[in-house]
């Protein structure tokens, strides 16, 4: 399933270039009109969830079964790719999700006339789980389509560059809508609020809908033997197969007490839309500051080093918000913190698996990690949900107790399988970067050392 280091490679012509220079732009317009409908709709889906009357237990299912749902959509994408083409994957996929938000829409309209409030959490789950399938159907065949038009050696910083567009509009898009909600929720019209946001975001979910109507597409199609089951992607347990599996623990540890920042906000602060927001996206601010020198770290230096960054400094994100009430130190501390670990992680993520896997699997084994991913998210929702709603924890309240329980869990995934996984592309040295669990001031004081040569390089 991984790449083999002795493929050919085959010179492209002019036009071939100029089509996927031309492509590689416009993707960064569509990826920040997708940025732009996600910030205006689906991380505004806890905070929805709540003003319609959820409790912390259906929080946790609204998290759990989208996570569940989305690398089940994955597979059916990667599928679809046998027989259609990845833009008509996409395409339909897309479609797909805007259709969705008009039911998600109409509780709104429901709760306002005071129609079934009981029963609108779970129907919201059931929508927005459908929607989340339908985003997960795409991605296969968007990552597909996306790395065959960037070059191994241009990915760190392509991708940081696209990321960093796609997080700036989306950061503004999500300042805006908190605005809106405030605006609304002050005149007692809260459910018009989000109704309007969520309209917003089908129109930005369109609008990326026609940017990838005129893309260039390589000619793709998925050859006989590409194929392997989802128990031989296990049972081979080769390296892609141990990073597989460190992010399903990883995303079980984080999901235990993600969701539940929201809820811990908005209803144990009280904190307005807009100081939830600002709060909520200081981490995404601090991502955009820091993404540039991990795509440029990545292309030189590699990307496992950076799920260390990463999975050191997570665990530490949870505990600040068991002692942090005031939402300034919650900027400066967890959002910090929580900004450098993501632009670490995520973009290591994408080029590790782009490094690690052949085009022509690139897709199923997208879908198969994800899967596992998947059933982290699930199991790690369910259970924070759970265990702040009913468990009879005395010594502290329960939310706490799930936020260093995810600490304690996020450190250990982090030094289980991290070891075992092995950097896939020949990478540059720089002397003073070291990891030494063990040693743990020995690395720290190795590291400042990198961190200087590395700015100066």
């Amino acid at each position: 399933m991984v790449k083999k280091k002795d493929e050919i490679i085959v010179e492209e012509s002019p036009y071939l270039i100029h089509s996927k220079e031309h492509a590689r732009g416009k993707f960064v317009a569509e990826g920040s009109a997708t940025a732009i409908s996600r910030n205006l709709g689906p991380l505004y889906i806890t905070p929805f969830a709540l003003a319609i009357g959820a409790n912390s237990a259906q929080i946790g299912f609204l998290s759990s079964f989208a996570g569940l749902f989305s690398p089940l959509g994955q597979l059916f994408g990667s599928k679809m790719m046998e027989r259609k083409t990845r833009r008509k994957v996409v395409s339909r996929a897309m479609t797909i999700q805007i259709l969705f938000w008009l039911p998600i829409i109409s509780l709104s309209y429901f709760y306002w006339k005071g129609f079934g409030t009981s029963y609108l959490p779970y129907l919201l789950i059931v929508f927005f789980s459908i929607f989340i399938f339908a985003q997960g159907m795409r991605y296969p065949a968007l990552f597909s389509w996306i790395g065959d038009l960037v070059p191994d050696k241009e990915r760190g910083r392509y991708f940081a560059k696209r990321n960093r567009a796609n997080g700036i509009l989306g950061l503004t898009a999500f300042f805006i809508a908190a605005f809106l909600l405030d605006y609304f929720k002050t005149r007692g019209l809260a459910m018009l609020g989000f109704s309007i946001i969520f309209i917003m975001s089908i129109f930005f979910r369109e609008a990326a809908h026609n940017f990838l109507r005129k893309i260039f597409s390589p000619k793709f199609k998925l050859k006989k033997g590409y194929y392997f089951s989802f128990w031989s992607f296990l049972k081979t347990y080769d390296n892609y197969g141990k990073f597989a599996v460190f992010q399903a623990a990883f995303y079980f540890s984080i999901m235990l007490s993600a969701p539940f920042f929201a809820v811990y906000m908005l209803e144990d602060l009280g904190f307005s839309y807009v100081t939830f927001t600002i709060v909520s996206m200081s981490s995404m601010i601090f991502y955009l500051l820091f993404v540039p020198l991990a795509g440029k770290f990545s292309d030189k230096y590699g990307n496992l080093k950076l799920f260390y960054i990463a999975g050191f400094l997570f665990p530490i994100v949870p505990l600040f918000w068991i002692f942090l009430k005031n939402p300034i130190f919650l900027v400066l501390f967890p959002g910090v913190i929580s900004g450098i670990a993501n632009s670490a992680f995520i973009l290591s993520v994408t080029n590790f698996t782009y490094d690690s896997v052949s085009s022509q699997r690139r897709g199923l084994c997208v879908a198969y990690s994800s899967l596992l991913t998947g059933i982290g998210v699930f199991l790690g929702s369910i259970i924070g949900g759970l265990l702040i709603q009913y468990s009879n924890i005395t010594f502290m309240k329960p939310i706490f107790f799930v936020f260093l329980l995810s600490s304690i869990l996020v450190f250990i995934s982090s030094l289980l399988f991290l070891p075992h996984i092995k950097e896939m592309k020949a990478t540059a040295k720089l002397k003073g970067f070291s990891v030494d669990v063990q040693h743990p001031f020995k690395t720290i004081h190795s590291d400042v050392v990198w961190f200087k040569n590395f700015f100066k390089s």
